[in-house]
């Protein structure tokens, strides 16, 4: 989850490593640091904090900034505590190779007994300190090479990475590598610079010429020539494909919006539009997903689907499960993906697999998609980030078109993932005719009004800081939902977990009574998706339970209801809506619930404490 930023070329790398490592400071915060070469010495400074810390500590050291040759990183803490020595950069015993790295080395213990046997020592508590030193080892005892010496420690280690390493001795040389860690290389226009970094969107400014490093690949930069991309396994030589960035650079930058997590939040309506587009015909009734439709049989004649995800994406598959089940009538089963590969799945043969992951990087997500491959399930892929190992590795897939998502905590992603759920989920039942054409041209004229009310739905964020204003020092709060709700009161609670730090739970409004009502009583504020439904009367129940227990009631309802103002202390009221849909409409009040008590609680909401956008460790 770490970021990797580096650079070999003619213009001065110092600006280019601070600008690209904060922009990668979604994947981590707790450290960071950059070394710089010039006449083949460096300068190395790291520090604990953000990247805006280490800009301080530069100047305030007075660090000699020269050099068109440098490496960069910000830490997200695996291997020891965020402080000043865990940071990256790491260095040899010998001061001479200088590393970083992004992923786990799970064999590195056994690899520091050795080398503590042979003289070297540790300052850190990382295993890429032991990485970097097991790399010096065997060049000193080989004699070898630099690049022969990554490509033998390589093929010893027992793990994730992406690394990046340079010789102090020799710095106009760059070697990469990657194992199951994203990095990229971006190619400058006259091909005499080279850019690198866990995500090219550090480098959109510079060049849209960019190469994904894939699994097993080892790439040789050297100054004024051309790359060269190698098999770690053999050192077999590779032909490069070099692909095309189709970012803008409004798409990451704030703009008008304090926070990424509310411009965020604000683009969904958009994002809806451009999900829908080139896939959603309704003149025609015809919905087109190119990784399903040449794979029709597949689907047809499928008796079960497992969907696997994490973190916001298996809240999502919770309402992919709802909507394949009541659409489809086809058993759905939904899998935590950390949980998934430790419990020996009985996958048979073209059994339909569906993983998702916002950024296509999730590290037990591909675990688990590798292991249903292995046992020889069709794998179909929702990501969002073109490119990715997810997108690569499954048989079959769809991109989510919700463009860069900076803020740490998912919005728009979520919205996207359930978009393409719908889709999926109306296709399939056309396939398997349990949907009718009268149903299906009623479901496209729903979805073909979502965007406009999701913006009508933005305008209560006026409403919502007024609640947020009564209850952001609160310190617990309970979210309900029933059926296709209760995945959305987890998002909510979720929501406000990470970015407020406030103690929040996510149940089924039934199992209210088996526990958590114990809870209730007038300090704690229960957020209760109380839509118009089959479930109304029940939930309506709900609420009169909470308030003969003194309970705070924040509803979010339907216009026009009536009865529940007359017992819910808060009612935010949504655009009527289709039930299956109204998780699009519902899940928007409580993103901004959770930003609202953020930012009086003075967080920071783009960046909360503990967490990084992309989880490359398992």
């Amino acid at each position: 989850m770490c970021g990797i930023i580096g650079y070999l070329g003619y213009r001065k790398a110092y600006h280019i490593l601070i600008n690209g490592l904060k922009k990668l400071e979604y994947r981590g915060y707790d450290s960071s640091g950059i070394a710089l070469f010039h006449n083949n010495e460096y300068n190395l400074c790291k520090t604990i904090g953000k990247v805006s810390d280490l800009e301080k500590t530069i100047f305030s050291k007075k660090m000699n900034l020269k050099g068109s040759i440098g490496l960069g990183h910000t830490r997200w803490a695996t291997h020891g505590l965020p402080n000043n020595v865990n940071a990256h950069p790491h260095v040899s015993n010998s001061n001479e190779l200088i590393m970083i790295h992004n992923g786990i080395i799970e064999n590195h213990h056994a690899i520091k007994i050795f080398l503590l046997k042979n003289g070297f020592f540790f300052k850190s508590e990382t295993d890429t300190e032991v990485l970097v030193n097991l790399i010096e080892y065997l060049k000193i005892e080989n004699k070898s090479s630099l690049e022969e010496a990554v490509r033998i420690s390589l093929n010893e280690v027992i793990g994730t990475y992406s690394i990046a390493i340079i010789e102090k001795s020799n710095p106009e040389t760059v070697i990469l590598a990657k194992l199951g860690s994203p990095i990229s290389i971006g190619i400058g226009y006259n091909e005499k610079e080279f850019f690198i970094a866990s995500d090219p969107i550090s480098f959109l400014n510079y060049t849209k010429n960019v190469l994904y490093l894939q699994d097993g690949e080892m790439v040789i930069l050297k100054k004024n020539k051309k790359l060269d991309l190698r098999k770690i396994v053999n050192n077999l030589k590779i032909s490069p494909i070099i692909k095309k960035l189709k970012i803008n650079l409004k798409e990451i930058e704030k703009g008008k919006y304090k926070y990424f997590m509310l411009k965020e939040i604000y683009e969904q309506p958009k994002i809806i539009l451009d999900t829908l587009k080139s896939r959603l015909f309704i003149s025609n009734e015809i919905i087109y997903i190119n990784g399903v439709d040449s794979n029709k049989e597949i689907f047809t004649k499928t008796k079960s689907i497992t969907i696997i995800a994490c973190g916001t994406s298996w809240h999502a598959s919770l309402i992919g499960e709802y909507l394949i089940e009541k659409l489809d009538h086809i058993p759905v089963e939904v899998e935590y993906a950390s949980e998934f590969i430790y419990k020996d799945p009985i996958i048979n043969p073209k059994d339909i697999i569906i993983v998702i992951s916002q950024s296509g990087e999730t590290a037990d997500t591909l675990s688990a998609l590798k292991l249903a491959k292995k046992k020889g399930a069709f794998v179909f892929g929702i990501c969002n980030v073109v490119g990715s190992s997810i997108a690569r590795y499954v048989d079959a897939g769809v991109y989510t078109h919700a463009g860069p998502e900076i803020g740490v905590a998912s919005t728009k992603s979520f919205t996207a993932q359930i978009i393409i759920l719908i889709l999926l989920a109306i296709k399939l039942g056309k396939y398997r005719s349990t949907v009718n054409k009268s149903f299906s041209q009623f479901l496209y004229k729903e979805l073909d009004s979502i965007s406009e009310k999701i913006n009508r739905t933005l305008e209560l964020n006026t409403t919502l800081q007024k609640v947020s204003n009564l209850y952001y020092n609160y310190n617990n709060f309970l979210y309900l939902g029933r059926g296709i709700h209760f995945p959305v009161a987890l998002e909510g609670a979720l929501k406000l977990k990470e970015i407020s730090y406030i103690h929040a739970e996510g149940y089924p409004a039934a199992e209210m009574k088996h526990g958590p009502i114990a809870l209730i009583d007038e300090k704690m504020p229960v957020v209760v998706l109380a839509t118009k439904n089959d479930f109304y009367e029940k939930i309506m129940g709900n609420i009169q339970e909470i308030k003969a227990r003194k309970g705070i009631v924040i509803a979010i309802a339907n216009q026009n209801d009536c009865q529940i103002d007359m017992i819910a202390d808060h009612v935010i009221n949504i655009p009527n809506i289709c039930d299956i849909f109204s998780p699009l409409l519902t899940v928007i009040p409580l993103q901004l619930l959770a930003y609202q008590i953020a930012f009086l609680r003075k967080k920071n909401i783009d960046q909360p404490r503990n967490l990084a956008k992309s989880v490359t460790v398992e």
